[in-house]
């Protein structure tokens, strides 16, 4: 029981907090956020571009193909024979003008790299070693992860390889979608559209290395998890 005396001073309320910019209008990436050095930068760009040119041998030595706009180089490789490297960077370019004004220059020109870096591989590596033997199955499943990987690799380093990938970062982004579910469903499309020029086994052979890749970026590219991002 309170004495006369006692006096109660009720808690300052607690200031409302301010109002911050939508998901949708904030910038892609946070410039508070401390930036990785050029150095760092440059050898993500190298080693993921070099794990994904590795997946793309892969598939192409077994009749594989894989989703995004590699997926739609693959198509149009195999229905007329023209170079896969050449193939890819030429789809490649219309997304550069959503990526320079949706997710800035950095990132567009990150790509830019990344994509012409990869076209080389891809037109290179074929004569710098050959595989004898390989199992479609095997092909896809480790193809599958080095993808998923070599697209982690850039992305956490503000960078990708176009098409579908920037697409579903975005929607990540500006959405709250997760992007290895975005890019799922785009790269199923793709793979299942593949049906007018590539058997239907290896269709489905490609189908899982899809899902092997997007569900290993599903776990592991999530909003928020890595600050550098």
């Amino acid at each position: 029981m309170r004495s006369e005396e006692e006096v109660v001073v009720p808690a300052p309320a607690a200031p409302a907090p301010a109002a911050g910019p939508s998901r949708a209008s904030a910038p892609y990436f946070d410039p508070s956020i401390h930036a990785h050095t050029a150095f760092e930068d440059a050898q993500a760009i190298f080693t993921g571009v070099l794990f994904v040119s590795l997946a793309l041998i892969l598939f192409a030595q077994v009749g594989l193909l894989t989703g995004g706009t590699a997926g739609a180089a693959f198509v149009l490789h195999y229905a007329t024979s023209i170079s896969l490297g050449k193939l890819f960077f030429i789809i490649n370019i219309p997304f550069y003008w959503f990526a320079w004004q949706r997710m800035g220059r950095e990132f567009t020109l990150k790509t830019f790299i990344a994509i012409a870096w990869l076209s080389a591989l891809t037109e290179w590596s074929p004569k710098l070693f050959a595989i004898e033997r390989l199992h479609p199955a095997y092909a896809a499943v480790l193809g599958g992860l080095l993808l998923g990987s070599g697209c982690l690799f850039l992305a956490r380093h503000r960078a990708s390889l176009g098409g579908a990938t920037i697409v579903s970062l975005y929607l990540q982004h500006a959405k709250g979608w997760r992007a290895g579910k975005v890019q799922m469903g785009i790269d199923c499309v793709i793979v299942l559209c593949a049906l007018t020029v590539v058997d239907p086994t290896r269709v489905a052979y490609s189908v899982l290395a899809a899902v092997v890749m997007n569900l290993f970026i599903a776990v592991n590219h999530k909003p928020g998890r890595y600050a550098v991002l």
